[in-house]
């Protein structure tokens, strides 16, 4: 069998990878996306089965009001003791000077779940992850927070010791191990004792195009006794322009029961338009960061070395000892709302679905109209991940406003400063009609405006669809579900790309997703009903 990266496309950001006997296992990050956490399972390291969420309720994570991007980062799974650990962080600050945040711990005898009440563990830095010493000692190693404007605020990787008796860490113990490189912004730290010797793997330059991974020894955990493998990075793409799979660097590591070495990592796979270079600008990764996983073999010195060179492989040698998964590698799926619970791949904007939200049941979902896409507050949407660079996405949708305040329909939503969709809404001289939007860093475009589509008096349902193509996207609609028509207006994915949000702010950590939505911001909750939804990856 062969990897084929990215073995998790779409949004499936810093990874962390490990095994439990035949099984490895890959948290990734959410930010402001519910539930938290994204859990993945194999055997073979290609087909990669999703797993509930651990934090699915809010106790265990509570990002009312956080702000785009900032929730989950860079979560860290680990299994000792005969449970799972999981240490995660709620970013509750993005912008400026500070990043205000709090490291939990939580613990499962399954990976399924339930998983044990949050412990606060402290709010040093993010991307916290624990290590378990062979004496029985445990270690939180993070990335730690400078707001000092005098400083860089990326001030190296702390090591603290975690009492197991009390399940709280002992800041006396607190020292930093690695100051990482001249290439700064070092972060995601992950410690693994390998023969004898502490491996610390950490990513540096920042998690876009001069993404990197590099690796530090010591025979010790002292302070700043980490040295930096030599003919450094580990992985990175900064200088392979042209390679497909790019700002590979944050990541960890794993190995296999026969001795095989594997790496798991963030990537992004970058579109271009035909009038731009491939250099610079680079490109744009409307799926946002992914997962890929790159062979890895030791030299003579004792250093891990990516197979193929630093660039990395787009197809890997999957384990020896693989035992094939039953999961697929093509993501289409249907869901026609007949299931007591919502299928894994739903998300919602940092609360869970509730009854304020919706419900759904009996081949419907009912999404009750709230606030607008452009809030960070009481939003009706529930979508699910692009995961394709060319699929289709369908729905059946009934919805009667009465103004032009109430609108419900199909969404192609990065944040809440940049989305579009095609949705049924009133107007006053037309009645009920059809009209398609797009928000570009908050500035709003109708597109049909007086040409609004008048939708027959009559007509119940109204089917959406969206083709998204790579960097274009259209939206269809049809009275009877199998006459479409398309509107005349090509989008681009672009805008729903981390790459072009960071032109305008820093919280620019997630993906595309597609979904379903309900705005009633006349606050008289008007609420629409979807019969379906269809993904299909043509791809």
């Amino acid at each position: 069998m062969k990897i084929k990266n990215p073995v998790l496309p779409g949004f499936n950001a810093d990874p962390s990878m490990i095994r439990v006997g035949d099984t490895y296992y890959i948290a990734n990050s959410t930010f402001e996306w519910f539930p938290g956490v994204r859990l993945h399972e194999s055997k073979d390291l290609v087909h990669w089965k999703l797993l509930p969420s651990p934090l699915s309720t809010t106790k265990l994570l509570d990002m009312k009001g956080n702000p785009s991007s900032g929730g989950i980062w860079a979560p860290d799974l680990s299994y000792a003791d005969g449970k799972f650990w999981l240490i995660y962080t709620d970013v509750k600050v993005t912008e400026g000077a500070f990043k205000d945040m709090t490291n939990y711990l939580t613990t499962a005898t399954d990976i399924h779940g339930p998983w044990s009440d949050p412990i606060e563990v402290n709010g040093v830095g993010f991307d916290a992850s624990l290590f378990h010493d062979d004496d029985g000692r445990k270690y939180l190693v993070q990335q730690t927070w400078d707001h000092r404007e005098y400083h860089h605020p990326f001030n190296g990787i702390t090591l603290t010791e975690f009492d197991t008796k009390t399940m709280h860490l002992k800041p006396e113990t607190a020292r930093t191990i690695y100051d990482g490189t001249n290439v700064k912004l070092v972060e995601g730290p992950h410690l693994y004792k390998i023969n004898g010797e502490y491996y610390l793997f950490a990513a540096q330059g920042g998690t876009v195009w001069t993404h990197e991974e590099v690796v530090s020894r010591s025979k010790t955990l002292d302070a700043h006794s980490f040295e930096t493998e030599p003919d450094s990075p580990f992985i990175t793409n900064f200088d392979t322009p042209d390679f497909p799979l790019q700002k590979q660097g944050h990541g960890s590591l794993v190995e296999t029961p026969n001795g095989e070495w594997y790496y798991a990592s963030l990537v992004g796979r970058p579109l271009h338009h035909a009038t731009e270079s491939t250099h610079d600008p680079r490109g744009w990764c409307p799926l946002g960061r992914e997962t890929s996983i790159q062979k890895v073999e030791w030299d003579d010195q004792g250093w891990p070395r990516i197979v193929g060179g630093h660039g990395g492989q787009v197809e890997v040698e999957a384990p020896k000892d693989a035992i094939k998964t039953d999961a697929p590698l093509n993501h289409s799926r249907h869901d026609e709302f007949d299931k007591p619970e919502l299928d894994y791949e739903w998300n919602t904007l940092r609360v869970p679905f509730d009854d304020q939200m919706g419900h759904f049941g009996n081949g419907q979902l009912r999404l009750i109209g709230r606030r607008s896409l452009a809030s960070t507050f009481d939003v009706s949407l529930l979508a699910q991940r692009w995961q394709a660079f060319n699929f289709d996405a369908a729905t059946k949708v009934c919805f009667n406003p009465f103004n032009y305040q109430q609108m419900a329909g199909l969404v192609n939503f990065y944040n809440e400063k940049h989305w579009s969709w095609i949705y049924i809404t009133w107007d006053e001289k037309k009645g009920r009609v059809i009209e398609v939007a797009q928000n570009d860093n908050n500035n709003y475009t109708s597109f049909l405006k007086d040409d609004a589509i008048k939708i027959p008096k009559g007509t119940d349902y109204v089917w959406f669809r969206t083709k998204i193509r790579e960097l274009n996207y259209t939206y269809e609609y049809s009275f009877d579900g199998e006459n479409w028509k398309e509107v005349p207006v090509v989008l681009d994915a672009a805008i729903l790309s981390d790459d072009y949000v960071l032109q305008h702010y820093g919280g620019f950590f997630t993906g595309a997703f597609v979904g379903l939505a309900a705005v009633d911001y006349s606050g008289y909750k008007q609420s629409a009903v979807f019969d379906f939804f269809d993904y299909q990856e043509l791809d």
